[in-house]
């Protein structure tokens, strides 16, 4: 009996090595996806960081591979060269805010006025995000590589002004701005935004002269609601609700409801 129950004893011992082994052998494995699917944002990230510093002909794929933490070999799994992981870089800082203002302005059922508010404020959180940082690289890039300046217009620029083009549009057909064309206004509405993302880049570091965001923005955005407002149309919404609105607002990705 005795021996009976040394066997019994050993056989769920070696029973359950045999399961510990496997779950070691699977657990790697699990790690290794799971890192596998964080690997394109990791790469994302360090190559915005170094395209900023070095610009985008000084950044080599090696170093965006080091920075990442990983081998140059691990970069071409997930993007076929230098160009393609810049437009990575330029989807991940435009895209998601570009759907999110989209859906602000399906959803949006109040003044004008107010949606232009609201559409800034969204617009100017992105300056404490990597949006400054491209908008410098491309200025700076764009002589040398002109397929990443197209490549940029398409994705940030072309789609964000015909965006507020609808707002300046809506605007118009509900009789609470005068007529225009939206299409030479919508630019105005984003040059301060863009002022403001160089200053940061360039010229805040290296002096000692500072500007404000929030309170540029607000007077700005104050000032073109006056100037295009149709004459004798009801007063121009609520300084108050950008943030309000902004709370509400459905984020990037978010399902709808029938």
């Amino acid at each position: 009996m005795a021996a009976d129950a040394t066997k019994r004893e050993a056989s769920a011992a070696a029973d359950l090595t045999e399961r510990s082994d496997k779950r070691s052998e699977a657990e790697p494995s699990r790690k290794w996806e799971r890192r596998s699917d964080a690997r394109p944002k990791e790469l994302i990230s360090a190559a915005l960081q170094l395209f900023a510093q070095r610009g985008f002909a000084g950044t080599r794929l090696e170093d965006v591979a080091a920075k990442a933490g990983v081998s140059k070999a691990t970069v071409y799994l997930y993007f076929k060269n230098k160009e393609d992981l810049f437009a990575a870089v330029a989807r991940e800082a435009v895209t998601p805010t570009l759907e999110q203002a989209e859906e602000l302005v399906d959803a949006f059922h109040g003044p004008t006025a107010d949606l232009l508010r609201t559409f800034v404020a969204l617009i100017e959180r992105k300056l404490d995000g990597p949006l400054p940082a491209l908008i410098k690289l491309i200025v700076a890039e764009s002589g040398n590589f002109p397929k990443l300046a197209q490549l940029w217009v398409n994705l940030g620029p072309r789609p964000g002004l015909a965006l507020m083009q609808r707002i300046l549009r809506r605007g118009i057909e509900r009789k609470e701005l005068r007529p225009f064309n939206p299409e030479h206004v919508a630019p105005l509405i984003v040059a301060p935004i863009i002022m403001l993302a160089l200053w940061k880049q360039a010229l805040a570091p290296h002096t000692d002269f500072r500007l404000n965001p929030h309170e540029m923005l607000t007077e700005h955005v104050e000032t073109l609601i006056r100037g295009l407002a149709a004459p004798g149309a009801a007063a121009a919404g609520d300084e108050d609700s950008p943030m309000k609105a902004l709370k509400r607002a459905p984020r990037a990705g978010a399902r709808r409801k029938p």
